[in-house]
């Protein structure tokens, strides 16, 4: 799954890892600074952030393009003159476009945040009429923001097609590499589907979890500097009182909170999920095999085979209930979770309309990034059973022994067992 599209998988990822820690911690501790050599210097402190589009490309935005071009054209180097792989262009370049594109769209997430505080200010202002302004004043603000939003939408829509050109370009590795063994993996149950259907799935379920893990790591340090500085106006936390950090503790104890349970009530969706494609997988093989050969696809034979696949989907709509119940309830009450939060301040008259909508979408950012599994269990779900059965390809290729299912399917089928023979279980 990995070998055909990444050069040596476990190094590889390995030193990915440690390249971009390396590149982030040097960043902070020094990297940023060395700008000002070339005469792109970080802002100085305490300088009041740049408010609309002009903050993309001012001083600190562009030593930070030329920073990241140069990390990633060091590691593509290494791994060129280390382990050559034809497929290494998409593998190493485009990957970092990928990543680029959304930690550009973070950037402007955090642009349109510092935005919304002295544009709700001023709002503010015109309706209690105590600021005085104009129509181009207003308009001006607005455009601030318009600009903003139509650079992000356009980006995304550019990494969208990337991406999609990204996810095909790893079938095409897999699809080769496994049709190149086509001998040895034939005998595997389902294995057409597995070649044709789950490696297309693998591919962009991996590329999905990817980018959304990536984005959700690179907006937690976009906005837990900035939600630190915000709480400044927020001093309790309701029942708990008085805390250091309330924010960032609130964040996170909500976060822990909603994971687990999501985890715990869907501990059995993999599995069944898994069976869900086997059951699938034989229903489909015996419907392909009725087409050319009249003895097959026999009405006894289709309804049990039909009845396996009834039997999974109803154990898969029963236990989606209670996980359905219990996700959809956090996330019903994670829209008002930060109002929660600052009740008391608002209260209190501790913040401005500015502010509110500054915290509010500050929090939203740190706890949607921190929300990564909950909000990615379904689709964890379904790579768990596309993985467990390409996984019976490699272990073919390695001279594994196959999964258990997989090899109990085997068993029957060289025993000669027909499809109405075989227990659903």
């Amino acid at each position: 799954m990995f070998v055909s599209f990444f050069p040596q998988p476990k190094l590889f990822f390995t030193s990915a890892a440690v390249w971009s820690l390396a590149a982030i911690l040097f960043w902070f501790f020094g990297g940023e600074q060395l700008g000002a050599i070339f005469g792109l210097p970080p802002a100085a402190a305490g300088t009041p952030p740049i408010i609309g589009i002009a903050v993309l490309w001012s001083k600190p935005f562009l030593w930070f393009y030329i920073y990241f071009v140069a990390c990633v054209a060091v590691f593509y180097a290494f791994w060129s003159w280390y382990a050559p792989h034809p497929w290494q262009n998409w593998s190493i370049l485009m990957t970092a476009v990928i990543l680029f594109f959304i930690y550009f769209n973070v950037q402007i997430s955090v642009a349109v945040n510092n935005w919304y505080g002295p544009f709700f200010d001023y709002v503010q202002g015109l309706m209690s009429g105590t600021t005085p302004s104009t129509n181009t004043e207003f308009y001006k603000g607005l455009a601030d923001f318009s600009w903003l939003a139509l650079v992000g939408m356009n980006v995304q829509v550019v990494n969208a097609f990337i991406v999609s050109h990204w996810i095909f370009r790893w079938r095409t590795a897999m699809n080769d590499y496994f049709m190149a063994n086509w001998s040895r993996l034939r005998h595997i149950e389902g294995a057409s589907q597995r070649i044709q259907e789950d490696t297309m799935r693998f591919s962009q379920i991996m590329e999905d979890l990817g980018s959304t893990f990536v984005q959700s790591i690179m907006t937690l340090i976009a906005f837990l500097p900035v939600l630190i500085q915000l709480q400044a106006h927020i001093t309790e936390l309701p029942i708990i009182g008085t805390v250091p950090q309330p924010l960032v503790i609130a964040a996170l104890g909500w976060c822990l909170f909603g994971t687990i349970s999501v985890m715990v009530a869907g501990l059995k969706l993999p599995g069944l999920q898994f069976r869900n494609q086997r059951v699938e997988a034989a229903y489909r093989k015996e419907l392909v095999y009725g087409e050319d050969h009249a003895d097959r696809a026999q009405p006894a034979t289709t309804t049990q085979l039909f009845a396996n696949v009834r039997r999974n989907y109803f154990k898969l709509y029963f236990h989606y209930i209670y996980f359905n119940v219990v996700r959809y309830t956090y996330l019903q009450a994670d829209n008002i979770f930060s109002l929660l939060i600052l009740g008391p301040s608002l209260v209190a008259h501790k913040i401005t309309f500015g502010a509110l909508n500054q915290i509010s979408n500050a929090f939203g950012k740190v706890t949607n990034s921190l929300q990564f599994l909950l909000n990615s269990w379904s689709t964890i779900v379904e790579l768990q059973s596309v993985h467990k059965r390409l996984r019976a390809f490699e272990a073919t290729l390695q001279g594994e022994q196959l999964p258990v299912i997989d090899q109990h399917y085997l068993e029957r089928e060289q025993a000669g067992m027909r499809p109405e023979d075989q227990p659903a279980s």
